[in-house]
């Protein structure tokens, strides 16, 4: 099938990467000059495990192209898919200017029948604004249908569940869009990962639900953390026979220094706004947030426990990111603890396999160093902030000997406290 991808972040760029491995000609469409020239040449923008190699093999296949022409692009395409960004505005909506232009540019650009995909994460509603859009900049007599397809990409992850996906959910109110869509999807349907289609409405709201849910289930046991430590309780035994309770499960029950990236934040706000303005509570949502704020300002207290007085001290942080197997800092509880930190007059040093060069974007003054080890040397401490495996089985001994003192923060649980404390570590978990 013939495939336009609008928007090459993200979701963009993997969707489009994937249908075109599964065969179909694809044309990511992007403004961003400077990206699709860079993409041309090999040159991937973002890191997710695998990308750029499954970039490289389609565009020397011909089945994966980049442009910033419209004209081309939608004209040379059946189903077109709008995945551009919706970041966040100051009052917690979404903010929809760059899919209400994508609309538009698709209009202006149609000459036949088309799919128009909106697979960015929308407040409900969106899709059919969406289509008064089109109509309202479209020439008479040419036909299109509305589908809301909504990303179920995480990071670090995305090739893996794209390939084998929980469900795909395709909102729409056309047959023949549900024909087109269905064979788009069908080779990774499998019988128990369905294709489910509904109608518009809902799966824009599944998308929202389902990533509120699980900012839920983190943000609870954030708050079970401090009451664990409280009464000598480890959250790590209550989370374990928690999520074996076959009603709840185990996954998103760690606590932690709280959630961060693209989604989470701004789909629970987002959200929590929709429930607002349509004049329902929303107590649940803001709560879910304002805890997942409070678990990020709180690691500075675990890291006061053992050096009570910051100024002039210098401090190591083992992660960037704000999940492995990404350079992702949107949100990242690195950037808050870091701040915090610099208030009170530390030193920060950091070391991530992937994020640093991203993290000088969004920090200053930070002294960025190329390897787990050296980033500790004189330092009176050193946090874990992202769960990265190459910092489980590093050499304990020697991280001890190149701390000034030994004092350690596992902001993400990742080591046993007995076995830290035994070699002679200062340790603090969360909720340990």
């Amino acid at each position: 099938m013939k495939v336009c991808m609008i928007g090459t972040g993200y979701v963009g760029l993997v969707t489009g990467t994937c249908l075109a491995n599964m065969g179909n000609d694809v044309i990511c469409l992007d403004i961003n000059r400077e990206v699709i020239d860079n993409l041309e040449k090999g040159k991937v923008h973002i890191f997710e495990p695998g990308l750029s190699e499954m970039v490289s093999k389609n565009v020397q296949e011909s089945r994966l192209k980049f442009t910033t022409d419209y004209g081309t692009a939608i004209k040379n395409s059946e189903v077109i898919f709008i995945a551009v960004g919706t970041p966040q505005s100051d009052d917690g909506s979404a903010d929809l200017s760059y899919v209400f232009s994508a609309a538009k540019s698709i209009a202006e650009n149609m000459e036949d029948y088309k799919v128009v995909v909106v697979k960015s994460t929308v407040p409900v509603g969106t899709s059919e604004k969406v289509r008064e859009v089109i109509k309202q900049n479209l020439s008479e007599g040419i036909g299109f249908d509305m589908v809301d397809n909504p990303e179920t990409l995480r990071e670090g992850e995305a090739i893996q569940d794209f390939t084998v996906p929980d469900r795909i959910i395709i909102g729409t109110d056309s047959e023949k869009a549900k024909k087109i869509m269905n064979k788009l999807y069908k080779g990774i349907e499998r019988a128990d990962k369905p294709i489910i289609f509904t109608d518009i409405h809902s799966a824009e709201l599944i998308k929202y639900v389902s990533n509120a849910m699980l900012a839920t289930r983190i943000s609870f046991m954030n708050q079970i953390a401090p009451l664990c430590e409280k009464v000598g309780a480890d959250i790590k035994a209550v989370a374990k026979g928690t999520g074996l309770d076959n009603r709840i499960g185990p996954r998103f029950l760690q606590a932690g220094a709280g959630y961060g990236g693209s989604c989470f934040p701004k789909d629970v706000r987002a959200l929590a706004y929709t429930l607002k303005s349509k004049g329902f509570d929303s107590s649940i949502l803001d709560a879910v947030d304002n805890a997942n704020e409070n678990a990020k300002k709180n690691v500075i207290n675990k890291v006061k426990r053992l050096v009570p007085d910051l100024n002039g001290k210098s401090i190591a942080l083992w992660g960037l990111s704000f999940k492995p197997k990404t350079d992702d800092m949107r949100e990242a509880p690195s950037i808050t603890l870091i701040k915090q930190l610099q208030s009170e007059g530390a030193h920060v040093k950091a070391y991530d396999p992937e994020a640093m060069e991203t993290a000088k974007r969004y920090l200053e003054n930070v002294d960025y160093v190329d390897c787990p080890y050296a980033v500790l040397q004189g330092c009176d401490a050193v946090v874990l902030i992202t769960e990265w495996d190459e910092f489980r089985n590093l050499d304990k001994e020697k991280v001890k000997e190149l701390l000034k003192e030994p004092n350690l923060v596992d902001a993400r649980n990742i080591y046993e406290p007995e076995e830290m404390k035994s070699l002679g570590f200062n340790y603090v978990g969360m909720g340990r």
